[in-house]
Protein backbone atom coordinates (compact mmCIF):
# COMPACT_ATOMS: atom_id res chain seq x y z
CA UNK A 1 0.00 0.00 0.00
CA UNK A 2 1.17 3.51 -0.81
CA UNK A 3 0.74 6.33 1.68
CA UNK A 4 0.61 9.93 0.51
CA UNK A 5 1.22 12.64 3.12
CA UNK A 6 1.60 15.77 0.97
CA UNK A 7 -0.12 17.35 -2.02
CA UNK A 8 3.21 17.28 -3.85
CA UNK A 9 3.47 13.48 -3.46
CA UNK A 10 -0.04 13.09 -4.84
CA UNK A 11 0.66 15.39 -7.79
CA UNK A 12 3.88 13.51 -8.57
CA UNK A 13 1.91 10.23 -8.78
CA UNK A 14 -0.59 11.58 -11.34
CA UNK A 15 -1.04 9.07 -14.17
CA UNK A 16 0.98 6.36 -12.43
CA UNK A 17 -0.66 2.98 -11.66
CA UNK A 18 -0.95 2.77 -7.87
CA UNK A 19 -1.30 -0.99 -7.66
CA UNK A 20 -3.96 -3.65 -7.24
CA UNK A 21 -5.75 -5.33 -4.37
CA UNK A 22 -5.82 -9.01 -3.55
CA UNK A 23 -8.61 -11.04 -5.13
CA UNK A 24 -11.86 -11.22 -3.17
CA UNK A 25 -14.79 -13.57 -3.83
CA UNK A 26 -18.25 -12.13 -4.30
CA UNK A 27 -20.59 -14.39 -2.36
CA UNK A 28 -24.34 -14.84 -2.50
CA UNK A 29 -24.49 -13.77 1.16
CA UNK A 30 -22.92 -10.42 0.24
CA UNK A 31 -25.34 -9.96 -2.68
CA UNK A 32 -28.32 -10.86 -0.47
CA UNK A 33 -27.19 -8.43 2.24
CA UNK A 34 -26.87 -5.66 -0.36
CA UNK A 35 -30.34 -6.51 -1.68
CA UNK A 36 -31.72 -6.24 1.86
CA UNK A 37 -29.92 -2.93 2.48
CA UNK A 38 -31.17 -1.35 -0.75
CA UNK A 39 -34.51 -3.07 -1.29
CA UNK A 40 -33.37 -4.31 -4.72
CA UNK A 41 -34.43 -7.97 -4.72
CA UNK A 42 -34.55 -8.47 -8.49
CA UNK A 43 -34.46 -12.21 -9.17
CA UNK A 44 -31.27 -11.97 -11.25
CA UNK A 45 -29.45 -11.12 -8.01
CA UNK A 46 -31.20 -13.15 -5.31
CA UNK A 47 -33.12 -16.10 -6.81
CA UNK A 48 -30.39 -18.71 -7.29
CA UNK A 49 -32.69 -21.34 -8.81
CA UNK A 50 -34.39 -19.02 -11.29
CA UNK A 51 -31.11 -17.34 -12.26
CA UNK A 52 -29.62 -20.71 -13.30
CA UNK A 53 -31.89 -20.60 -16.36
CA UNK A 54 -31.43 -16.84 -16.83
CA UNK A 55 -29.17 -15.03 -19.27
CA UNK A 56 -25.98 -15.49 -17.19
CA UNK A 57 -26.44 -19.03 -15.86
CA UNK A 58 -26.48 -17.81 -12.26
CA UNK A 59 -27.01 -14.84 -10.02
CA UNK A 60 -25.03 -11.65 -10.60
CA UNK A 61 -23.95 -8.93 -8.23
CA UNK A 62 -25.74 -5.60 -8.39
CA UNK A 63 -23.71 -3.03 -10.30
CA UNK A 64 -24.10 -0.68 -7.36
CA UNK A 65 -22.76 -3.35 -5.02
CA UNK A 66 -19.62 -3.50 -7.14
CA UNK A 67 -19.41 0.30 -7.14
CA UNK A 68 -19.92 0.42 -3.37
CA UNK A 69 -16.79 -1.72 -2.94
CA UNK A 70 -14.59 0.86 -4.70
CA UNK A 71 -13.70 2.87 -1.54
CA UNK A 72 -12.84 -0.34 0.32
CA UNK A 73 -10.74 -1.60 -2.59
CA UNK A 74 -9.02 1.78 -2.80
CA UNK A 75 -8.15 1.65 0.91
CA UNK A 76 -6.11 -1.48 0.18
CA UNK A 77 -4.13 0.28 -2.56
CA UNK A 78 -3.36 3.73 -1.14
CA UNK A 79 -3.91 6.00 1.82
CA UNK A 80 -4.30 9.77 1.75
CA UNK A 81 -2.78 11.06 4.99
CA UNK A 82 -2.74 14.77 4.17
CA UNK A 83 -3.37 17.13 7.12
CA UNK A 84 -6.79 18.53 6.16
CA UNK A 85 -10.22 17.00 5.64
CA UNK A 86 -10.86 14.52 2.85
CA UNK A 87 -14.25 14.74 1.14
CA UNK A 88 -15.99 12.44 -1.31
CA UNK A 89 -16.99 14.92 -4.04
CA UNK A 90 -18.75 12.50 -6.36
CA UNK A 91 -18.28 10.62 -9.59
CA UNK A 92 -17.56 11.66 -13.16
CA UNK A 93 -18.60 8.44 -14.82
CA UNK A 94 -19.34 4.84 -13.99
CA UNK A 95 -19.77 1.88 -16.31
CA UNK A 96 -20.49 -1.81 -15.73
CA UNK A 97 -19.06 -3.46 -18.88
CA UNK A 98 -19.38 -7.07 -17.71
CA UNK A 99 -21.83 -8.85 -15.38
CA UNK A 100 -20.24 -10.10 -12.18
CA UNK A 101 -21.38 -13.65 -11.50
CA UNK A 102 -21.71 -14.61 -7.85
CA UNK A 103 -18.82 -16.83 -6.83
CA UNK A 104 -16.31 -15.02 -9.05
CA UNK A 105 -13.36 -13.11 -7.67
CA UNK A 106 -12.61 -9.43 -8.23
CA UNK A 107 -9.74 -7.09 -7.56
CA UNK A 108 -9.39 -3.35 -7.87
CA UNK A 109 -6.72 -1.13 -9.33
CA UNK A 110 -6.40 2.65 -9.19
CA UNK A 111 -4.72 5.62 -10.87
CA UNK A 112 -4.75 9.29 -9.92
CA UNK A 113 -5.90 10.30 -13.39
CA UNK A 114 -6.10 14.03 -12.68
CA UNK A 115 -4.74 16.16 -9.86
CA UNK A 116 -5.85 19.79 -9.82
CA UNK A 117 -5.12 22.60 -7.41
CA UNK A 118 -8.29 24.32 -6.22
CA UNK A 119 -8.68 27.31 -3.84
CA UNK A 120 -9.51 24.98 -0.91
CA UNK A 121 -6.71 22.49 -1.59
CA UNK A 122 -6.56 19.67 -4.14
CA UNK A 123 -9.12 17.86 -6.29
CA UNK A 124 -8.05 14.33 -7.21
CA UNK A 125 -9.78 12.26 -9.88
CA UNK A 126 -9.17 8.57 -9.20
CA UNK A 127 -9.82 6.07 -11.98
CA UNK A 128 -10.72 2.63 -10.67
CA UNK A 129 -11.00 -0.64 -12.55
CA UNK A 130 -12.68 -3.61 -10.90
CA UNK A 131 -11.45 -6.70 -12.73
CA UNK A 132 -13.09 -10.11 -12.75
CA UNK A 133 -10.62 -12.95 -12.49
CA UNK A 134 -10.23 -14.68 -15.86
CA UNK A 135 -12.36 -12.14 -17.76
CA UNK A 136 -11.16 -9.72 -20.43
CA UNK A 137 -13.71 -7.01 -19.55
CA UNK A 138 -13.97 -5.54 -16.06
CA UNK A 139 -17.06 -5.54 -13.86
CA UNK A 140 -16.80 -1.81 -13.25
CA UNK A 141 -14.81 1.25 -14.26
CA UNK A 142 -15.37 4.43 -12.29
CA UNK A 143 -13.89 7.89 -11.87
CA UNK A 144 -14.26 9.21 -8.35
CA UNK A 145 -13.54 12.73 -7.15
CA UNK A 146 -11.93 13.47 -3.81
CA UNK A 147 -11.36 16.91 -2.35
CA UNK A 148 -8.34 17.22 -0.08
CA UNK A 149 -8.70 20.40 1.91
CA UNK A 150 -5.77 22.46 3.14
CA UNK A 151 -5.59 22.76 6.89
Amino acid sequence: MRTFTTFDEIAAAEGEPLGSTDWVEITQDRVDAFADATGDHQWIHVDVDRAKSGPFGGTIAHGYLTLSLVPWLGSQIFSLETPGAKLNYGLNKVRFPNPLLVGRRIRGSAVFSDVATIPAGLQVTISYTVEIEGEAKPACVAETLVLLLSE
